[in-house]
């Protein structure tokens, strides 16, 4: 069964650990290959608000390269 989350890729693993350390609304997940992207991690959330993630993640001073909305 398929779900729509929204996945955060990432330039590096750093960057995706870091989400990780501070953050349990998702999980780290390998990047799917619909994605063409950074390090080879990414973020899958069902948290759709792309406003609030951005916002959450440069308050915490996590970068990250791409967010897309996505059926896994």
């Amino acid at each position: 069964m398929t779900q729509t989350r929204l996945i955060i890729a990432f330039d590096s693993v750093y960057q995706a650990l870091a989400l990780e350390e501070i953050c349990r609304e998702g999980r780290i997940i390998p990047l799917p290959t619909a994605i063409s992207a950074g390090c080879g991690f990414a973020w899958a959330t069902s948290r759709l608000d792309r406003d609030y993630w951005e916002g959450y993640l440069r308050e915490n001073g996590i970068a990250y390269e791409k967010m897309v909305v996505m059926e896994i």
